[in-house]
């Protein structure tokens, strides 16, 4: 597995993997009915950000974006996103690897920290992944993510220093 730069001509295999996920409502706090269009606005970052497709023999197998969590004075805070293509690539140690990937991008950067804004916490395979990097739930904002099948859950903040 491979973890480069994400082109453009990369969107006809990210946009299927960013569908699915937003589609199943159940780890992205992203509108299930956006189209192509405004999932690419929203998920591809403009530079200083970076956004990179984890691929192996030509296929996208999962993709992060990475940046500043916040302008100005939290600019020296880092946040990332992951998805993995579900059939292809879950349980292979991708969304691991993106993780990694970003972290040392981050710490490369100059960030002081990396932070995760809304991870929600029935998503027990990420929370115990960023938990073994390092990460630490800091606080957890009840009830804010509806969940198709569980209601509402909450949506953890995490956090670790670089």
């Amino acid at each position: 597995m491979r973890i480069r730069e994400y082109a453009e001509t990369d969107w006809a295999q990210v946009w299927p993997i960013v569908e699915d996920v937003i589609v199943a409502q159940e780890t992205f706090p992203y509108d299930p009915t956006w189209p192509a269009e405004v999932a690419h606005e929203v998920w591809v970052e403009r530079p200083p950000g970076r956004t990179v497709v984890a691929e192996e023999n030509g296929t996208v197998l999962g993709t992060a974006k990475m940046g500043a969590n916040r302008p100005g004075p939290g600019a020296h805070v880092a946040t990332a996103s992951f998805m993995v293509a579900a059939a292809a690539a879950r349980g292979r140690g991708v969304g691991r690897a993106l993780c990694e990937h970003a972290l040392d991008w981050a710490r490369r950067q100059g960030f002081a920290a990396m932070q995760f804004n809304a991870v929600v916490e029935t998503n027990t395979a990420a929370v115990e992944l960023y938990r073994r990097l390092g990460f630490t739930v800091i606080g957890t904002v009840p009830k804010s993510f509806a969940h198709p099948t569980l209601g509402r859950v909450g949506l953890h903040v995490m956090h670790r220093p670089l």
